[in-house]
């Protein structure tokens, strides 16, 4: 029983991996309206990218070897 189950459930998770279909608004709803300053709405598409001040990239190393640190004329003990 528990294996019957199991193997449902594997069925049904495949089963929607492949599903890529463009977005668009349920039935009766409708995008938002247009920003400020823009005369059309913006798509679907549009409205899930991801600015990039949001998500910023993260590709910068900032120490690429193990250094000493330089001594830290604020870094004081706590009092």
């Amino acid at each position: 029983m528990l294996r019957n189950v199991a193997i449902l459930a594997l069925v049904a998770a495949l089963s929607a991996c492949g599903v890529a279909r463009p977005l668009k608004p349920v039935a009766g709803k409708q995008l938002p309206v247009a920003p400020m300053g823009r005369e059309t709405r913006p798509t679907a598409d549009e409205l899930l990218k991801v600015e990039t001040q949001a998500a910023p990239a993260r590709n910068i190393e900032l120490r690429a070897k193990s250094e000493d640190r330089k001594d830290d004329p604020f870094d004081l003990p706590p009092k």
